[in-house]
């Protein structure tokens, strides 16, 4: 294993030795775009100048409220940001959605939104083209213009914390699959048999690697009787602090996790070939107590070293800005194209 430096970080470098952006509406771009990143908790809006990635204004405010929809409250935000000469909104929302017809099918923290047509809805009432995309989708496009995977052209994005999502560039496009739904890495069978997701399916990725995983895994062997220091129902970080003073189980759920997404990985170089893997969310910044783990799994189970050679691995550079870069690129890349 050795270390490179990119963006003036050390990253893993492996050295063994041996749906695309095409846009249904095409307009020059010359003025302002906005940004919007929903969460269950929070909505997030920032104006963006033609070629400037640092807002021009930015406001955030609770998604929820008594007697307000959810789109209410987006609406109201949006004009609180809005600039003046808009020529497009770019919406980084968590799905399941089709960014093809910009409908929301359905998310698990706004249950308003049941088949919600959410960029018809804003362009009906803004008058301007709007475009929808995974809110892993659009983190993994902004790390790739913006962040760690800057130079690369084909880039895995996988983002580890309450769940897990992920983002695939591939020469140089988003991929967007037909139906506008690729790259769920979370919901990939790792495991037949294993733990249920939060999906409903078994063995998924997430079921294994996510933090809520690890936090399930825990849980379960304390009730069983099992011997820790942890007790109770402990958060990832929680648990992640106790491994580093030494204890077995909290050693035992990481490298659980660390093993499983490995596995998962592996699946993904087999399919994408990417030269870059970035990670971000919570559980990513557990440091070798997932990554060591993790990088011998996926040692053990990719089926040539090839797909090593010079393989990037890199911690994501965003942090919390991502869904909004990202939607902000979106909307970019779309009327630019």
């Amino acid at each position: 294993m050795t270390f490179a430096r990119q963006n003036g970080k050390n990253i893993r470098s492996f050295s063994l030795g041996g749906s695309p952006l095409n846009p249904s509406v095409i307009i020059p771009i010359m003025g302002h775009v906005i940004a919007i990143d929903v969460g269950g908790t929070h909505l997030r809006a920032a104006a963006y100048s033609a070629k400037d990635q640092v807002p021009l204004k930015h406001l955030r405010t609770k998604s929820h409220a008594p007697g307000e929809t959810v789109f209410d409250r987006m609406t109201a935000l949006i004009e609180d940001v809005w600039p003046g000469d808009v020529d497009a909104i770019g919406v980084s929302s968590p799905g399941p959605l089709d960014s093809r017809t910009g409908v929301v099918m359905s998310t698990p923290n706004i249950r308003e939104w049941q088949n919600f047509p959410l960029t018809a809805n804003l362009m009906k009432r803004f008058g301007v083209p709007t475009f929808l995309d995974n809110d892993a989708n659009l983190a993994g496009l902004a790390e790739w213009k913006f962040g760690a995977g800057r130079g690369h052209h084909d880039v895995l994005y996988l983002t580890v914390s309450t769940g897990v999502g992920g983002g695939v560039i591939i020469g140089d496009r988003l991929l967007q699959g037909h139906h506008g739904l690729a790259a769920e890495l979370g919901h990939v069978i790792v495991s037949v048999d294993g733990p249920v997701c939060g999906c409903g399916f078994r063995g998924h990725l997430e079921a294994f690697s996510s933090g809520t995983a690890i936090e399930r895994y825990v849980a379960d062997q304390l009730a069983s009787g099992r011997k820790s220091a942890l007790t109770g129902k402990p958060s990832a970080r929680q648990i992640a602090e106790a491994a580093e003073q030494g204890d077995e189980l909290g050693r035992e759920a990481y490298a659980r996790a660390g093993e499983y997404l490995g596995v998962g990985v592996s699946n993904y170089l087999h399919i994408f070939d990417p030269s870059i893997v970035i990670l971000g969310g919570g559980v990513s910044m557990s440091g070798p107590l997932l990554f060591e783990p993790f990088e011998a799994s996926l040692r053990k189970h990719v089926f040539h070293p090839r797909y090593l050679d010079g393989l990037v691995i890199a911690q994501a550079e965003l942090g919390d800005d991502a869904g909004l870069l990202g939607a902000m690129a979106l909307a970019r890349l779309k009327t630019q194209s």
